[in-house]
């Protein structure tokens, strides 16, 4: 970690997942200030008091700013002083996004502009812009908002000086906030039946922890204007929810009569049908991307595009082996069947919480 020795990091939508993610993973080590910028200030102290109580000797490291990204002014405030920025404020919900499109591009478009101005003109040596796969061929409005803000980025590195920008595009994240595992923890402890949309949908899956992981590998390699991509493995939904139900059935009904548990009942998996804006699978990498990408092992590269807007030439060349080129998505990555993808799920710490009856924060 000596690399944030003494620096001062902020992470815009601070109070999500990421944020504690980061916040538990840094606040031990030798990094001089994590700031925490977000717009809801019940988050914040809960937060606050959340790290006081569990890391009493490191959490005067935490500075909290109240602000929105979608004013540039309170982003130049907090900003002021800032080596790095791991920028994570985003509107991620598809449902909620195809509904209020606008909301989106408010957030994830207009944000990451504001934000990257900030940065750079604040001197940030680098930001790291986080993205979904959803962004790579997107027909909903959270995906298509979130491919703009990878383009802002990729345009902004072009011209950003000093400001190393980066971006890093991964699937879903499990247990995340809003994510759908929480959710089904709580259909069966209330005795519920487990609503997935499609059992053959197929979703990248990864934890928090390798979120935090690739983030700090695109800080770590990335090149300015790079969008750097995890190999990540899939699942099924029809496959997640089973795993789910596997480990929590001793848990059914819970919730209805805490002293009469039903391990012999088995919560019903209800499917209920594609909800606004979802695709069958999703893709991490496109076949247009796929051609240009870098391999670096557990992850992808792909450099920016920086030619000029001088296209004459471009009429007399191609690229050949494009046409062969097959996208990276999460029917053709590896496929974890029912075991392998039970022993993803129970090894993350907030499944482990909430099978051993510790309150989650996030």
């Amino acid at each position: 970690m000596s690399v944030f020795k003494d620096k001062v990091l902020l992470i815009t939508g601070g109070t999500g997942s990421f944020g504690n993610a980061v916040l538990n993973r840094f606040l031990r080590t030798d990094i001089g200030e994590i700031r925490i910028f977000s717009r809801d200030e019940k988050k914040q102290d809960d937060m606050r008091h959340d790290f006081q109580a569990r890391m009493p000797e490191v959490a005067n490291k935490i500075k909290f700013y109240i602000g929105d990204v979608r004013n540039r002014s309170t982003l130049h405030y907090a900003m002021q002083g800032v080596d790095y920025v791991f920028h994570a404020a985003a509107l991620k919900q598809v449902p909620s996004c195809e509904f209020f499109p606008m909301e989106a591009v408010k957030t994830n478009v207009i944000g990451t502009d504001n934000t990257l101005d900030a940065a750079i003109e604040a001197g940030v040596k680098c930001v790291i812009c986080l993205s979904t796969d959803k962004a790579a061929y997107p027909i909903n409005a959270m995906g298509i908002t979130k491919a703009i803000e990878e383009k802002i980025a990729v345009a902004k590195s072009r011209l950003s000086g000093d400001t190393k920008i980066c971006c890093t595009r991964y699937g879903n994240v499990m247990c995340s906030r809003g994510s759908v595992i929480p959710l089904w923890i709580d259909q069966i402890r209330k005795g519920n039946p487990i609503t997935l949309t499609e059992p053959n949908m197929t979703r990248f899956i990864m934890s928090l922890e390798e979120a935090v992981d690739l983030v700090l590998f695109a800080f770590e390699n990335g090149k300015n204007g790079d969008i750097l991509v995890q190999k990540a493995p899939a699942c099924t939904i029809q496959t997640q929810a089973e795993a789910v139900v596997e480990l929590f059935k001793h848990q059914y009904g819970r919730d209805l009569n805490p002293e009469t548990l039903k391990p012999e009942t088995k919560p019903e998996i209800r499917v209920i049908g594609i909800r606004h804006g979802e695709k069958m699978y999703e893709t991490l990498l496109t076949k247009e991307e796929a051609a240009k990408a870098i391999d670096m092992g557990n992850f992808y590269a792909v450099p920016a595009d920086n030619r000029d807007l001088n296209y004459d030439k471009y009429f007399k060349e191609g690229d050949v082996k494009r046409a062969t080129i097959e996208e990276f998505n999460s029917n053709n990555t590896k496929r974890l069947n029912l075991e392998e993808t039970k022993e993803k799920i129970a090894s993350l710490e907030y499944i482990q919480n909430e099978l051993n009856g510790i309150p989650n924060l996030v």
